[in-house]
């Protein structure tokens, strides 16, 4: 009879992991207003399911955030952060220039405003893409480790 030491953890982390993802949403949108953005919105991210993947177990983990997708996610990051940059200079600013986005003058809103919430998307898929992508590749090897050596 095989006996779950671990139900105390399983029933905490299964309302908790959603509200740790709202919270990184939080953080993300509030991040031009406080402390917080991109970054650590991605990082939280990352840890919601770094924790579910150690109450759960990795290959739960992967089959809810599959590995291709976490890579997928990094490089779209990526792609959008560089994508804003290449937007300013082709509308004639320099990179990352957000007055340029939308042709307006400097100290305008909209694009200081969409501007901000690209990069700052951006920042939280790369991040959060890349974590996941480290995470996976040294969980999959202690895994590999653990079962040729038992």
């Amino acid at each position: 009879m095989k006996t779950d030491h671990h139900v105390i953890l399983r029933v905490v982390a299964k309302p908790l992991i959603p509200i740790i993802s709202l919270f990184a949403l939080y953080v993300h949108f509030h991040g031009d207003y406080s402390p917080g953005g991109g970054f650590q919105a991605g990082v939280i991210i990352a840890v919601a399911v770094i924790l579910y993947s150690l109450i759960f177990g990795i290959t739960p983990a992967m089959k809810a955030v599959p590995p291709w997708f976490a890579r997928s996610l990094s490089a779209l990051g990526f792609i959008i952060f560089g994508a804003v940059g290449v937007w300013a200079l082709m509308m004639g600013g320099n990179y990352l220039d957000y007055d340029a986005l939308f042709n307006e003058e400097p100290g305008g809103h909209y694009g200081q405003h969409y501007g901000i919430l690209f990069v700052e998307l951006g920042v939280l898929f790369a991040v959060a893409g890349s974590m996941l992508s480290i995470f996976y590749a040294f969980a999959g090897r202690v895994t590999e480790i653990k079962d040729e050596d038992w």
